[in-house]
């Protein structure tokens, strides 16, 4: 192998890196751990949401503080959190969300509500057909509206041509001018709503947040690992946008007040600390510990307003300012409760008894690098009611003055007009704060009154990117809708934890297994097949660490099944050093033709190429869990050919050239699946009945039974609910039916104290209201087995010690139907993917043929297998994304196996030109059938380990690939093989 010093060191600087970066994982780790302990001590008998609270105070509180020392450098808590491997829902917790934004009420704010009646029974018709379809709402509400609407046009006064879309859309305009004008106007509602919801989890305090607009479907993903507080996260993101304008005070105005409460501040805190110390001098000390805060309590009972907020002191006229202060962001909480506590209140002067005090919306960077933020001081009133709400707003626009420097345009309807010249008018040399959710976005000042209801809004040092978030907020005025859930999925931090404690104990053990068996089958030559599988693994997380990937549970099966690949690639080596020392080649020049494209290197690549295209289909077609396989799944194919190409290479040729006697089998394995000839075709048609008859029963079974559609699928809620005591489903159903008005499906997840409750209950009802409805509906016929446990227990989020809800997922049936649609599309575009490539290679249909139908073969028996015993098992057998995952899955590991066997057949016929065709494939299967039997013994043990101790939200996913697997392996022998065999153009009549 030429190149082994270049191999050499890419091999290590590359394991290197992958160690470096998985050590910020192992890094953040401890500093959450601390953050855990400080909020056990802290938060002795109090509830998790307590604790929850105190854990988030830590974290916040060592953000930019160096937490950890390496000697060479230093890192905080944040630089650790930006580096560190990402974990998915399903192993942290956390919440993931698709919001709709309603293209519907779009249209309907577009038109001013609009009384049409054909407009209206074109928005009716429309509903309708979107349930059965997916296409865009504005092509149906379009193609529906040419059906009724005869001579009236969109851009009639009456809809469309309004005063307020005058200069977008003229009188008289033809319809498809409209629509396209109509699309603008949704797609900019849609990006402002994106905005506004990015803003708002920008604030939340999750780490590692994913927001991203699917496509122009009026769809935003939002997810967000490590939530705990469920219920504030909905609201959050479905809340309306609230857009005001406030005139405010200047720090002039204010600064009095300031310096009143400075000293008020400084009693109250003397009072609180002498409180505290009495109240718990040890816990404190724990924590100070912990915080590494300073224990002098002199130091202490010194702070004051002051120590929190800085006050931007006005000296002179020139000092003038709408913002009267800064606090670290840290400290925003601390200044809030100060400034909001009675005794404090009371010190305002009459004209600033109803200021109301509400941060900037963007950080600064102080002096010191410290993040600030800036506070202004806003003038409410007694019922908190804005001088001016966003609805005026018809426009905004980011655009750039006469000096070309960036300004906002923005344009009110006549009343917003008419308020906005009387509030410049009354503050001219003053200032007006735009305010969107309670954060003050600017805060300019009026030089002279505005009367045409077109305003710029400027400023000396404006960027570009301020502006078009300045107007992207006044945007958000008018957003006609506030987002809905249509599809989400909770899970609990206690699930959450619980899952990656079986995923450690599962992986660790599948490891194992793999280890144990290649030393026992192939001796000291499997030893080095484990040292690169070990590098395999270690490039693998080491990769999603780099790139900040996100690890979920079907991600770790991608990875088991990726080790699987790669012990496949080293087994396809071994045999064939094997075969030329049977053959007396002797050690060296066996090796050098194992490695060798004519020896197992064709087969490996064919294989992987064939498996890497189906994850290619599943990254592409896949959301959510499917795209986490699908990318660890390709990562490690790419790792595991390199490293049981390259690694095993190196250190064979190293045991090699140092003269050891390597004979690749043990005393155990010595004579193993030599000298077998098996007569595979003329067993054909046996094959072919038992095959017939399987597949006859499962599809019977499929048409009369059905499969378990899970709620991804067919929409619904499921609830995954832990109680005290161990429960019957059958009982919990009956009881249920009262509440929901017909029995849910509830099923033992798991552990018997542990069940699944599947209900299509009001799922057609749409708001945030009706999730909660749902929720309490449940709660309430849940209560007699409950116990003591209260609803704000029961809901899902924070830590469960008890009974309650440990994961949620809602489905809405529309995205149900596009869910299967995209499943169907990946399922079909990997078959036709691979029969193309399949045929490229082998240049003969009939390769094409028995490979695919295979599949199909295969798949089949998968689904019927579901569909006879899902009633049966003690584990879930829904048929969900994951399951598509699980079928692709079993394609790629299927192909995997059938193309390394036409591989040899090709092969062979290519060498013994004499023989009978029929010959060829028997010998050509009976040689490879070692390999095909140790591979899938191999991955099967793999599997069974994480099917047996790994999560309970995995168990159907691994029966599906146990299932899958086992099928495989007796298709490419019995199925793919034999016809290829019928439908190659060969003469022969006896067989």
């Amino acid at each position: 192998m030429q190149n082994k010093g270049l191999i050499k060191l890419f091999a290590i600087l590359f394991g290197l890196v992958s160690l470096y970066q998985l050590s910020f994982t192992f890094l953040a780790g401890k500093v959450e751990d601390d953050a855990k302990a400080y909020s056990e001590v802290k938060g002795v008998d109090s509830n998790a949401r307590q604790r929850a609270k105190f854990e988030r105070t830590y974290l916040d509180s060592v953000a930019n503080k160096d937490v950890i020392d390496l000697g060479i450098a230093k890192y905080s808590y944040n630089d650790v959190k930006d580096k560190e491997m990402n974990l998915g829902l399903d192993l942290k917790g956390g919440i993931n969300a698709i919001l709709q934004v309603s293209v519907k009420e779009v249209l309907k704010s577009l038109s001013n509500d609009s009384k049409n009646v054909f407009f209206n029974q074109a928005l009716d018709a429309a509903d309708a057909k979107q349930k059965d379809s997916n296409d865009n709402y504005l092509d149906l509400f379009f193609e529906e509206f040419e059906k009724i609407a005869g001579n009236t046009k969109l851009s009639d006064p009456s809809i469309f041509g309004t005063k307020a879309l005058s200069e977008k859309i003229k009188f008289n305009e033809d319809n498809a001018t409209v629509k396209e004008t109509l699309q603008e106007e949704i797609n900019s509602s849609i990006g402002t709503a994106f905005e506004v919801l990015r803003s708002r989890i920008d604030k939340f305090g999750v780490t590692q947040p994913n927001i991203q607009r699917i496509g122009n479907s009026g769809r935003i993903q939002i997810e967000l690992p490590g939530a705990k507080d469920i219920e504030r996260v909905t609201k959050l993101i479905t809340s309306k946008a609230e857009l005001q304008f406030w005139e405010v005070y200047t720090n002039a105005e204010v600064q009095g007040f300031f310096f009143n409460a400075n000293t008020k501040v400084a009693e109250i805190l003397k009072d609180d600390t002498v409180l505290e110390k009495e109240k718990d001098s040890t816990k404190k000390d724990d924590i100070d510990d912990l915080l590494g805060e300073e224990k002098d309590s002199t130091n202490i009972n010194q702070k004051n307003l002051f120590t929190y907020l800085y006050p931007n002191v006005a000296q002179s006229q020139q000092q003038m300012s709408s913002l009267v202060a800064q606090a670290k962001v840290l400290d925003t909480a601390t200044v809030n409760n100060l400034l909001n506590r009675k005794e404090v209140r009371a010190l305002l002067p009459k004209e600033l008894r109803y200021v109301k005090f509400l941060w900037d919306y963007k950080t600064n960077k102080g002096v010191d690098g410290t993040e600030l933020i800036g506070l202004y001081a806003i003038k409410s009133n007694r019922n908190d009611i804005a001088t001016i709400e966003g609805d005026v707003i018809l426009d905004a626009a980011q655009v750039f003055d006469q000096l070309n420097k960036p300004e906002v345009s923005m344009t009110m309807n006549s009343s917003g007009t008419k308020q906005w010249a009387k509030m410049t008018t009354d503050n001219v040399g003053k200032f007006v704060a735009v305010v969107l959710d309670d954060y003050v976005y600017t805060a300019p000042s009026v030089n002279t009154p505005i009367t045409g209801g077109r305003t710029s809004i400027s400023g000396g040092s404006m960027t570009i990117a301020e502006a078009e978030d300045i107007a992207t907020v006044l945007k958000a005025g008018k957003l006609p809708a506030a987002a809905r859930i249509i599809q989400a999925e909770v899970v609990g931090p206690s699930l959450g934890q619980e899952s990656i404690d079986a995923s450690i104990w599962s992986f660790g053990l599948a490891i194992i297994l793999v280890l144990v068996w290649m030393i026992l089958y192939y001796g000291k030559a499997g030893l080095y097949a484990d040292i690169a599988l070990i590098v395999n693994i270690l490039f693998i997380f080491g990769i999603l660490a780099s790139f900040n990937a996100v690890l979920t549970l079907p991600g770790i099966a991608g990875i088991i099944l990726t080790i699987g690949m790669s012990v496949d690639a080293n087994v396809i080596i071994f045999e064939r050093i094997k075969e030329g020392l049977f053959k007396k080649k002797g050690l060296k020049q066996s090796v050098e033709e194992g490695f060798s494209v004519k020896g197992a290197l064709s087969a490996i690549i064919d294989a992987n190429i064939t498996t890497l295209l189906t994850g290619i289909i599943l990254y592409v077609f896949g959301t959510g869990p499917i795209k986490g396989f699908a990318l660890t799944l390709m990562i490690g194919i790419a790792t595991s050919l390199f490293t049981a190409v390259f690694i095993t290479r190196l250190l064979i040729d190293g045991a090699v050239n140092k003269g050891a006697n390597l004979t690749f089998n043990t005393s155990i394995s010595k004579g193993w699946f030599q000298n077998i000839n098996v007569e595979f075709l003329k067993k054909r048609k046996i094959a072919y009945i038992i095959s017939g008859a399987i597949i006859l029963a499962g599809v019977a079974s499929i048409f009369s039974i059905g499969l378990k559609q899970g709620v991804d699928f067919k929409g619904g809620r499921s609830y995954v609910v832990r109680f005290n005591q161990d429960m019957n489903a059958t009982e919990v159903a009956s009881t249920l039916k009262g509440a929901f008005g017909t029995a849910p499906e509830v099923k033992t997840y798991g552990t018997a104290n542990q069940l699944k409750i599947t209900t299509v209950y009001k799922i057609d009802e749409e708001g945030q209201e009706v999730d909660e409805q749902v929720q309490n509906t449940l709660f309430t016929g849940l209560k007699s087995y409950l116990g003591d446990t209260t609803y704000e227990n029961f809901k899902p989020g924070f830590e469960k010690e008890g009974a309650g809800v440990m994961s949620y997922m809602k489905v809405e049936p529309t995205i149900a139907d596009d869910i299967k649609t995209s499943a169907l599309y990946a399922v079909f575009g990997s078959l036709l993917v691979v029969f193309l490539y399949i045929l490229l290679r082998f240049r003969k249909v009939s390769y094409s043929i028995g490979a695919v139908i295979a599949v199909f073969h295969d798949v089949l028996i998968v689904l019927g297998v579901f569909s006879i015993f899902y009633k049966f098992m003690p584990f879930d057998m829904e048929i969900g994304q994951s399951f598509i995952a699980a079928i692709l899955t079993v394609v790629g590991y299927s192909l995997n196996d059938t193309v390394v066997i036409f591989d040899r057949i090709r092969e062979f016929a290519g060498i013994h030109t004499k023989w009978k065709y029929s010959e060829v494939v028997d010998k050509a299967l009976s040689s490879t059938l070692g390999r095909t039997i140790n591979t899938s013994l191999t991955t099967l043990l793999v599997m069974l380990a994480i099917f047996l101790f790994g999560g309970d939200s995995i168990k159907g996913f691994m029966f599906a690939l146990i299932v899958g697997v086992a099928v495989g392996t007796y298709s490419s022998l019995f199925v793919a093989t034999p016809i290829m065999f019928d439908t190659t153009k060969k003469d022969e009549k006896n067989v």
